[in-house]
């Protein structure tokens, strides 16, 4: 008797614990539902979908005679800029594109500034190390004063040019300058060849070169490349990986908005970019006042933050489109 006694005692003061343990596993389990019934309720309310499209516009020179299509005037780059900013468009680097860290606000739209060449025109530090007048950085600075969380940010694609500077400390004061301020720096190969007619080694020493010297200068291992003319070599994974270099996404040079780093359409050996230019000729339909007006028509097609960078949320019905690999963060609704 005083065994079945013991077993009985022992048993019942082991079941109370054990069961306080499921409770707590139900509330909590109860809890992650409401927080995250709650979480999608929201990302319905400003219409997430951050499966949607992503302008990437490239830029070149911006000067107040253009001497080619690719150039833009101060004016034209600023009416631009202010553009997105009443469109509810928030800069993102091309590193912070590619590798899915889109911390912006519920109900806005991620862009990609990008400047090809590295020339002086996008900038140039006065004497007192401020960004010159009219000068691509000064005005993204003095439109982002303007218009609140428009964050003045943008990928820069160096080449040897590097903003027309020459003296080893005079590349390296711009490039830090660049760094220290939330900018990024970009690959665009040393020499700006096209890339498809030359050799695997060569390719190599075009971009690695280039990137090794970027990092000697600012301690920055450029995470994207953009192609010059946007010409792949003629193994595509030439661009993104290399004896020296391993970057995570390679830009070409047109005509598309680029599709969102969550979906099955996200191709990071070839991310399209967009010609900044007014509406003439070809660029009626393909370059960026076109596109920005198309995706103004067409805002279910335009990617939209639900402003939780830990989740990807977009409606039900594009659940087939998500990348696998980002079916952990998803909220759908």
């Amino acid at each position: 008797m005083g065994a079945v006694a013991v077993a009985v005692i022992v048993s019942g003061c082991g079941s109370e614990p054990v069961t306080q343990v499921k409770d707590a596993k139900a509330d909590s389990a109860a809890k992650q539902q409401l927080f995250k019934a709650a979480q999608a309720k929201a990302a319905a309310a400003v219409k997430a979908n951050e499966l949607g499209q992503v302008p990437v516009l490239m830029y070149h020179r911006i000067v107040d005679k253009p001497g080619t299509t690719d150039d833009r005037t101060p004016a034209q780059f600023r009416t631009e800029l202010e553009r997105l900013a009443k469109e509810n468009y928030v800069p993102v680097t091309a590193a912070e594109f590619v590798t899915g860290k889109i911390d912006i606000p519920a109900g806005k739209h991620p862009v990609v500034l990008t400047f090809d060449d590295s020339s002086p025109s996008q900038l140039t530090l006065d004497a007192m190390g401020t960004p010159k007048a009219n000068t691509a950085v000064a005005i993204m600075r003095e439109v982002a004063a303007k218009h609140s969380g428009f964050r003045p940010v943008a990928t820069f694609y160096i080449t040897r040019d590097m903003f027309g500077k020459h003296v080893r400390e005079e590349q390296a004061q711009t490039l830090l300058w660049l760094k220290s301020n939330g900018f990024d720096l970009g690959n665009h190969t040393r020499d700006h060849y096209n890339l498809r007619a030359r050799t695997h080694d060569q390719v190599e020493e075009q971009i690695g070169s280039i990137g090794k010297e970027i990092n000697e200068l600012a301690g920055v291992k450029p995470v994207t490349i953009a192609l010059p003319y946007g010409v792949q070599p003629r193994k595509k994974e030439w661009a993104a990986r290399g004896k020296s270099y391993h970057h995570q996404g390679v830009f070409l040079a047109g005509y598309t908005p680029a599709a969102s780093p969550f979906s099955k359409s996200f191709d990071a050996l070839g991310i399209p970019r967009i010609r900044a230019m007014d509406k003439k000729g070809d660029c009626a339909q393909f370059c960026s006042t076109a596109w920005l007006d198309w995706l103004k028509a067409n805002p279910d097609m335009r990617y939209t933050s639900d402003g939780d960078p830990s989740t990807v949320a977009y409606p039900k019905f594009k659940n087939p489109f998500l990348r696998a690999s980002y079916k952990p963060k998803a909220l759908a609704y």
